[in-house]
């Protein structure tokens, strides 16, 4: 305490103050109004599925706000930083600071504080709190708005580990049941095992697979041992769960840092096609709260600058930037998983790009 009490002096509690309670009642107020729309465009699917007014908040809203929240970070954050730094500026507050023998850097101090407040808390809530609240959030979505959306996924075919490939005609994802499923085994380049099943069940209590209706060939070089299971069920333990073959697109924000470097280290194996998907959600999660360093430069260099009309100019220039920001996350995003750019890449490249940007105005910000 006493080695933050002898750096961090009044003007910096106040920079402090003023950033993170303009952070927080702005995205307060943001998320206020999101739910308001959200409530009024989904208000059908709840009255038609009688949902109760706690099932809306603890199944729904539960899960959706923090999503909001982090979605929104960024873009508060910038708003924050240019909305009270103008201000600051229009007030003639910055210029008795910097004459006072305040460097531009050291005036930058807090600002880093803060945003490094914020960076912590959005990569807490990325590895720790999203995948649970993304949980609850998706299960109702794809419960009641997305009901009529395809739920099952057809002609599966997947690589299960270095031996062992699996096919299913389809599975689908309510009812957990795949149909027309098939196992072989090999041994190098020959079959030493087949199971057919008209079809597969998972059951959640026992966290294993119901075969129904099955035949199981067993080859050993020229011996050959058939059982028959016509008209019978039989329970079998495979490498495989049921999130393996969703249908919906958003099953990887679900997945906990454990079970999305389980599912990588599967992926690498099986080759089905997510890897990227995969790789991008780790990557962003990691990654992704650096945006809060990155726009509270640009916002600091933009704003520190008293200019005639007030506010109105830097704050208009910053929604625009910080909705540029977003869309190149997205653009990246849709590069990385479709036009076969490394997941990497696309996470890091708009941090970077604005990043340069942030350092060219912090040069030319009058010092």
């Amino acid at each position: 305490m006493n080695f933050i009490k002898g750096r961090i002096k009044i003007i910096d509690w106040y920079i402090i103050s003023k950033y993170l309670g303009t952070f927080i009642y702005t995205l307060t107020l943001f998320v206020i109004i999101i739910v308001i729309f959200d409530l009024s465009e989904k208000l059908d699917d709840f009255l038609g599925n009688n949902l109760s007014f706690w099932q809306v908040i603890s199944l729904y809203y539960a899960g959706s706000i923090p999503f909001y929240v982090n979605m929104l970070s960024p873009l508060i954050n910038f708003i924050a930083v240019i909305f009270f730094t103008a201000k600051m500026a229009d007030q003639t507050e910055i210029v008795p600071i910097l004459s006072g023998g305040v460097s531009f850097n050291r005036f930058l101090l807090p600002y880093f504080i803060s945003a490094f407040i914020i960076f912590s808390i959005n990569l807490a809530s990325n590895l720790y709190i999203l995948p649970y609240t993304n949980q609850i959030k998706n299960s109702f979505e794809n419960t009641y708005i997305k009901k009529n959306d395809p739920t099952s996924k057809t002609d599966i075919h997947m690589k299960l580990d270095e031996h062992t490939f699996i096919y299913m005609r389809s599975f689908d994802n309510k009812s957990k049941v795949g149909t027309q499923f098939s196992l072989d085994n090999f041994k190098g380049d020959v079959l030493t095992k087949k199971i057919v099943s008209d079809e597969i069940k998972w059951d959640s209590v026992k966290r294993s697979w119901k075969l129904t209706n099955y035949s199981v060939r067993d080859i050993n070089g020229l011996k050959e041992t058939m059982t028959a299971g016509a008209g019978k069920t039989k329970d079998t333990i495979l490498d495989m769960r049921p999130d393996d073959f969703s249908a919906y697109d958003n099953v990887f924000e679900n997945l906990s840092g454990k079970d999305l470097s389980d599912k990588i280290k599967k992926e690498r194996i099986r080759g089905s096609g997510i890897m990227n998907d995969l790789l991008f959600e780790r990557y962003k999660r990691y990654l992704q709260p650096l945006s809060a360093f990155v726009l509270t430069l640009i916002g600091v260099a933009l704003s520190s600058r008293k200019v005639r009309g007030g506010v109105g100019l830097p704050l208009g220039i910053g929604i625009l930037l910080s909705f540029a920001y977003i869309v190149f996350n997205q653009f990246a995003k849709m590069f990385s998983l479709k036009g076969g750019i490394s997941p990497l890449i696309a996470v890091l490249v708009p941090t970077i790009i604005f990043g340069l940007l942030g350092y060219y105005l912090l040069r030319k910000a009058p010092k």
